[in-house]
């Protein structure tokens, strides 16, 4: 029976961030497994979809939860396929993980309860919607969807198929960025009006490299790295990353690379899970976002290597630095770990723990991930949360391409009269299969 019937959407996804917070480490051992739950006392085995530098970082903290295991890895081109199953080997002392370079027979396997999807930006919607339907819970890094129709699908797939998906927006589950949220949602700056959001300075490019002979299969699977992008000749330096900033491959005109976290940490803070800002207004140096409620998000273009801040940020809070200002102070903070306030009374309001977050992101948000798998209940970075907040960075980047301002229905996520913009909600997808 339901004992809370008259909450909210807004507060039940109050209640949500409010468990993530304070979840335990591991369920309690009377978890049963039933209904799709993986029981308490067995192994959640898992495989991997994609092998680079992304996940060459997340991994090992997956690898070391101790109720969990890697059986499978799968990787298109031979060279990381080979380097993914050395780190899993060496890590399980042993040769026992299976290798694959097509996914699907990867999600064939019945042994499978979840996957890692750490592909390029193109392919992660549209394998983290295959994954749900092969009856797999996905954790999926971020952009989760290259356009607002591919994150639309996704959502609306992982609650159709019921099953669990975190984004790999893993700033959610630092203590520092939690403990700034915190100090914003309990009124310490008080009212909230203004929220700065870092992101890279948004490039579009659309040359092709000059044609190179395709390898063969075994080596590069070309078919299968384009997936659904368009088609274009293969050229070595697309699989060692010169994707990036490139319209068919990359996602937003790379505002969503920073944009998926920094941008989702403003949503939080303002409670705005459920929707988005409905204008937003770009310019050289900035997007301005403007709220319903009044609030406003400036999105902050920072080059490379962001040694230059914006007059607003501290240099030293390292990269992914959030600042909320209120009527009573400000708080800010980035992936150093460090949480400055104003006034300097709030200090005493910040505990030592909550000054260094290094190196345990992922393995927190993973850890939430699983625990979620077993539980069944929404996890840190759930599908309506990476919904809303991936819409926002895709709205933004959209305004930034056309060079106007532009207004969204935030329940319809439309644009409000703009034929244009709205055409760039989404975009073709290749038949690869």
């Amino acid at each position: 029976m339901n004992s809370t019937p008259n909450l909210t959407r807004r507060e039940l996804l109050g209640r949500s961030a409010a468990v993530a917070l304070t979840a335990p480490l591991f369920v309690p051992a009377s978890v049963l497994g039933r209904e799709g739950k993986t029981a308490a006392n067995e192994k959640i085995t898992f495989g991997v979809i994609g092998f680079g530098p992304r996940c060459s970082y997340v991994l090992p903290s997956m690898l070391k939860q101790p109720d969990v295991r890697c059986v499978a890895l799968c990787e298109v081109q031979a060279s990381r396929r080979e380097s993914g199953k050395k780190t899993i080997d060496q890590y399980y002392n042993n040769q026992d993980c299976i290798l694959y370079h097509d996914f699907r027979e990867l999600l064939g396997r019945k042994d499978i309860d979840a996957v890692l999807i750490a592909t390029g930006d193109r392919w992660h919607s549209a394998a983290s919607i295959l994954a749900a339907k092969a009856g797999k819970d996905v954790y999926s890094e971020k952009p989760c969807g290259i356009t607002i129709a591919a994150c639309q699908e996704l959502s609306e797939t992982m609650h159709r198929e019921k099953r669990v998906f975190q984004a790999g927006t893993q700033r959610r589950s630092v203590p520092n960025f939690q403990k700034a949220v915190e100090l914003v949602h309990a009124g310490k700056i008080g009212k909230l009006h203004t929220m700065h959001a870092s992101v890279y300075y948004p490039t579009l490019e659309n040359n092709w490299l000059p044609a190179q002979p395709t390898p063969a299969k075994k080596i590069v699977d070309w078919n299968l790295w384009l997936g659904p992008a368009a088609w274009r000749p293969f050229n070595q330096q697309y699989c060692d990353g010169k994707w990036r900033g490139q319209w068919d491959f990359d996602s937003g005109a790379r505002l969503l690379d920073w944009g998926a976290h920094t941008i989702d940490l403003c949503q939080w803070a303002n409670q705005a899970d459920d929707t988005m800002p409905i204008e937003y207004e770009p310019s050289e140096t900035n997007i301005i976002c403007h709220y319903a409620n009044g609030v406003k998000l400036v999105i902050d273009f920072l080059k490379e290597p962001f040694k230059e801040r914006a007059p607003h940020y501290i240099t030293r809070l390292g990269t992914c630095p959030v600042r909320f200002e209120g009527d009573a102070g400000s708080v800010e903070t980035g992936d150093s770990g460090e949480i400055v306030v104003k006034p300097e009374s709030l200090q005493k309001e910040i505990p030592d723990a909550s000054k260094r977050a290094v190196g345990l992101d992922v393995f927190a948000h993973s850890r939430n991930f699983f625990d979620c798998i077993r539980s069944r209940k929404p996890t840190a970075a759930n599908p309506d949360v990476m919904r809303r907040s991936h819409i926002a960075c895709h709205a933004a980047a959209i305004a930034w391409i056309l060079k106007r301002k532009l207004k969204i229905d935030p329940v319809k996520e439309e644009f409000v009269n703009d034929e244009e913009a709205n055409l760039l909600r989404s975009r073709p997808s290749r038949q690869w299969a």
